[in-house]
Order: structure tokens, then sequence, then C-alpha cells
């Protein structure tokens, strides 16, 4: 059993497809995993787990959140490990500033390379991202409704299902996921 991080991508939003936690966390128990915690409506939820690959584990949660909710809900699982590794590896540490514009963008899959072609950094300079893996990280001085890198960093572009979180929230993951139960 392993500690985990579950990120539901674009619930309870705008007042539309909504979750609530508490049937989130309701959820996850009666599927096994235990000490469930959520962390803000966006979807966050911290657990003890079987040490299953974390993709069988979201498609397990996906399947029994649309059964539950009605609609599709894509979720990434990410290890206690894999997110601390995410903040010690953090390559805009340096110029993001704001943890409220600082993103992490979570992908279900690693990005081809080749799709980022034509994307060069210094075109939207002062905003920055470096991608590492299954991860997009995103630095939006300017915040992200006004960034014209995130609008270019879709999930068309990336070839990958995508969900963000802020740098506050990838870090109260971390710690959360270390409390003790």
């Amino acid at each position: 059993m392993a500690r985990q991080i579950a990120l539901l991508r674009g619930i309870n939003v705008g007042g539309h497809r909504k979750v609530p936690m508490a049937e989130l966390r309701d959820l996850m128990v009666r599927l096994g995993h235990q000490d469930v915690l959520t962390y803000v409506q966006s979807g966050n939820a911290v657990f003890t787990g079987p040490d299953d690959p974390r993709a069988e584990t979201a498609r397990q949660l996906e399947t029994e959140l649309e059964a539950a909710f009605g609609f599709a809900v894509s979720v990434m699982v990410r290890s206690r490990d894999e997110i601390a590794d995410v903040i010690d590896a953090n390559p805009l540490r340096s110029v993001a500033t704001d943890p409220a514009r600082h993103l992490v963008l979570f992908l279900d899959e690693p990005v081809d390379r080749d799709r980022l072609a034509g994307l060069s950094p210094a075109d939207y300079e002062p905003e920055a991202f470096h991608v590492r893996g299954r991860e997009v990280f995103l630095w939006a001085p300017e915040g992200v409704s006004n960034s014209r890198l995130a609008k270019d960093l879709s999930e068309k572009r990336l070839g990958a299902t995508a969900t963000a979180r802020n740098w506050r929230t990838v870090e109260k993951l971390l710690e959360m996921a270390d409390e003790e139960a």
C-alpha cells in the first residue's frame, strides 16, 4: 500500500460537472482505498491504495465516477514520490515567484517532443515553460486566463489529456500525503 494522489480533471467548474468531495471520498473508500483526504473542490484526493499500476487506479476511478455522476471524468494518479519529484525538479523555481501563477500540467502520457515544434520559449517571455516526462511546468506572471502560452499548450497540441494545478496546490498535496493517517 502506498500514498497516492488522484487529480480529477474539469469538475466543479462554474457549477457544472459537480462531484461533491464527500461523495468522492466515499466512492474511493468503497473501492478499497484508505485514509482518503480531499483538498479544495477542484478534485484532488490523497489516499492509500494498492501498489497497482497508477494507470489502472486512474481507469477504475474514471469508470466509477462516470457510473456515479453520469459524466466522464479524466483522472491522473501520481504516487507521493512522483509528486515529491515534481517539486524537487521544479525547473522554473528561479522565475516563478507567485505560486498562484505557477502551474503544473499533469498529463496522462509523456509528450512527443515533435508536438512542441514551433514553440520557442523566447516567443513567450516573460512566460516560461518546461516539459518533463508527464508534466509541463508553466509560469504565467499575468495569470493563466491572460496567458498566450497556456492557450498554445493545449491538450490537442500536447497529444495528451491534462489537468493543471497551481504550485500551492502541488505543495499542499505532498504535505497531505506525508501526514500521518
